[in-house]
């Protein structure tokens, strides 16, 4: 049986184990936390991402989740829309809509299906020898008879090593050490989980003003998932979030002031946006192939994060019998170029010059009268990809990827 190891047990580290081993490997994901992301966000699936959970058995349950309802689209801070569309038109153009859920539901179905024994928490990786697949870790946290902790030492040997280790991937250091690093994109971004408040009716929209940018999404559960990006240095931080995001959009349309007046502070995360600017010559090296954020970081205006990172998994899962070349062929090219419209869209909502928002804004409003499936039509390349069919069961053969 061929065996795989996943370094990362985020969204994308859970798909590509479980696409995996429902193709017959042998799986075993590499977490270095104590325990899987349980970060306090939402995320949103759309009709690809869907279709990709679907080639796991988990597109269904993660439908069942949906709650957006009505309108949505872009609006001014007074709350005049911009350009609108509805769930409704996406079915019927995509044969699917946008599912909003907690980050941690999906994590938690993911870690079910793949199984808890496939998966190694606190553990890290030490040493990688993309050539070989050798993987060595190390485990902390062993309580031994005497008292003290130790740490565990292990060498494991795999078929192949995905590496999802996140924007700032050790992995893609090592296999491209002379590739510039992530950049960083002119904008921090809070996120926010509350409780829906009494009388308040949430659209799924996103607002934009001077810089300014307040999306609002309502979840399962009557959980409220909001995001805000302002203009700022990187690494700035607050005492009180809350009351930075209230000094910003206090003023804003509603539901945002009561949202903002709801939630609790230390609910609230901040985090700076960064890009890779240029995309990697390849998403393989050796035994080793790069997935998700560890190979393609982006900026979150198109929401396709989570969506790309389970899209490279089951591509990878569908190339890893075989040259991981053809995995690259089928990514790289696609993901530079989501890469490339999330970044004109950061762009966009950036401009603080008056003239050049009324410009904007203008056209927005005047491309949505014309077709009021603008904002889809926008991004049919995005949400109309398919995964790869199979041709027939896995060789279970070592991929034969070389740099």
């Amino acid at each position: 049986m061929a065996t795989a190891v996943v370094i990362g047990g985020g969204v994308g580290g859970l798909t590509a184990g479980l696409a995996l081993r429902l193709k017959g490997w042998d799986v075993t994901v590499l977490e270095r936390a104590p325990a899987l992301e349980n970060v306090g966000s939402g995320l949103a699936v759309s009709p690809n991402g869907l279709r990709a959970l679907d080639t796991v058995g988990l597109g269904d349950p993660v439908r069942e989740l949906a709650r957006v309802q009505g309108a949505a689209g872009l609006r001014k801070a007074d709350g005049r829309w911009l350009s609108r569309t509805s769930q409704e038109r996406a079915r019927l153009r995509y044969g699917d809509g946008v599912v909003l859920l907690l980050r941690r539901v999906l994590v938690d179905l993911l870690a079910d299906r793949l199984g808890q024994a496939n998966i190694r928490l606190n553990t890290e990786v030490t040493g990688l020898d993309p050539e070989s697949g050798t993987v060595e870790t190390e485990s902390g946290a062993v309580e031994t008879e005497r008292g003290p902790v130790e740490t565990e030492r292990e060498t494991l040997r795999a078929d192949l090593v995905v590496a999802a280790d996140g924007i700032r991937s050790r992995t893609r250091r090592q296999l491209f050490p002379e590739h510039p690093e992530p950049v960083y994109s002119g904008v921090t971004a809070w996120r926010g989980l509350l409780r829906r408040p009494e009388g308040v009716t949430v659209h799924s929209a996103e607002s934009w003003g001077a810089g300014l940018v307040f999306g609002t999404h309502q979840l399962a559960g009557d959980i409220v998932y909001f995001y805000a990006t302002d203009l700022a240095a990187p690494g700035g931080r607050a005492g009180d979030e809350r009351a930075e995001l209230l000094r910003r959009f206090g003023s804003w349309h509603q539901p945002i002031p009561a949202m903002l007046d709801a939630v609790e502070p230390g609910a609230i995360l901040r985090n700076d946006v960064y890009y890779l600017a240029a995309p990697l010559p390849r998403l393989h090296q050796g035994r080793v192939a790069l997935l998700g954020d560890a190979a393609h970081p982006m900026t979150p205006n198109l929401g396709q994060g989570a969506c790309q990172a389970v899209e490279d998994a089951v591509v990878l899962a569908h190339h890893a019998g075989g040259d991981l070349a053809g995995y690259t062929e089928a990514r790289l090219g696609r993901t530079a170029e989501i890469v490339r419209k999330s970044l004109a869209i950061c762009r966009a909502t950036k401009i603080r010059n008056p003239v050049a928002i009324g410009l904007r804004d203008l056209g927005m409003r005047v491309a949505g009268r014309f077709s009021a499936d603008l904002m889809l039509r926008a991004m049919d390349s995005v949400l109309d990809w398919r995964p790869p069919v199979p041709a027939g069961p896995s060789s279970g053969r070592a991929p034969t990827g070389r740099a």
